[in-house]
């Protein structure tokens, strides 16, 4: 068994490791998409079979856990109402695939690992060949918006060129599997990539976003979602300020900022 993404809270990982028991189905390898906090955790329960990612993730993993207050740093960040029931010990022991790996090693189907730049560095997507299911990680959801990674030098297009990438996969996928939301098929696939394309479009054009996904037609428990685009947007609109900013004190020469008052310099 691959073991994607493992789960949250120790309940609900000790549930399916004696699930997974019961059908005989030990866990030999599992894979975490991204180093998002509920994207790499593990329990005991579920054995110690290799945990793999791409180089960035397990670097990114390593660096954090370097640091020796790293768990009191990941409990501030946890939701509060689940911090008590996330299991933090095997946090982030991530392996990183073999240099050039496109697949994972392990003897069961083959999974190619599709890595891309859109929400987080060091994310990558699963595809198992047969029978053809797309594993997104946190992308292509019907519940949550985009979520651009805005560190990036440029989000939007790490983003679009993702959903090309997925895009260019969709004859192949009969199946998709996001992180959050509802799992669907190859026409849902299409129709997912086109509501996010159009999603980030509108962002980078500074057009009134209408999405299902937040506001009065969010689904019951993603009201926040609301947040999630309000912030990427005000972060966006502040980007392009300061890149305007900076483009117009280049262009006169000098150090000064006039035209561009009250600008936040970050």
């Amino acid at each position: 068994m691959l073991l994607v993404d493992a789960g949250i809270t120790s309940g609900e990982m000790i549930c399916l490791a004696n699930d997974l028991r019961e059908l005989d189905q030990p866990v030999v390898a599992g894979f975490s998409t991204h180093p998002d906090w509920d994207h790499v955790l593990w329990h005991a329960e579920l054995g110690d079979a290799p945990r793999y990612g791409t180089a960035r993730c397990a670097a990114d993993m390593r660096d954090l856990r370097s640091n020796a207050d790293w768990k009191a740093g990941v409990t501030e960040g946890l939701p509060p109402e689940i911090a008590e029931e996330v299991p933090l010990d095997l946090f982030g022991l991530i392996t990183d695939l073999p240099a050039g790996a496109v697949r994972i090693p392990w003897d069961g189907p083959t999974v190619r690992v599709i890595e891309h730049q859109a929400h987080s560095q060091g994310h990558a997507a699963l595809l198992v060949e047969e029978p053809g299911v797309l594993v997104a990680g946190d992308m292509l959801s019907d519940v949550l918006v985009p979520m651009l990674d805005l560190s990036a030098a440029d989000p939007i297009e790490d983003y679009l060129a993702t959903l090309r990438l997925f895009e260019g996969l969709a004859s192949d996928v009969d199946f998709f599997v996001p992180g959050h939301g509802s799992a669907g098929g190859a026409k849902q696939l299409r129709a997912q990539i086109d509501q996010d394309r159009a999603y980030v479009r509108a962002l980078r054009d500074d057009d009134d976003v209408s999405d299902p996904r937040f506001g009065p037609t969010a689904k019951p428990g993603w009201e926040w979602v609301i947040d999630v685009h309000t912030g990427q947007a005000q972060g966006l609109a502040a980007r392009n300020l300061s890149s305007a900013g900076r483009g117009s004190r280049q262009e006169r020469g000098d150090g000064s900022a006039e035209g561009v008052t009250g600008l936040d310099p970050r």
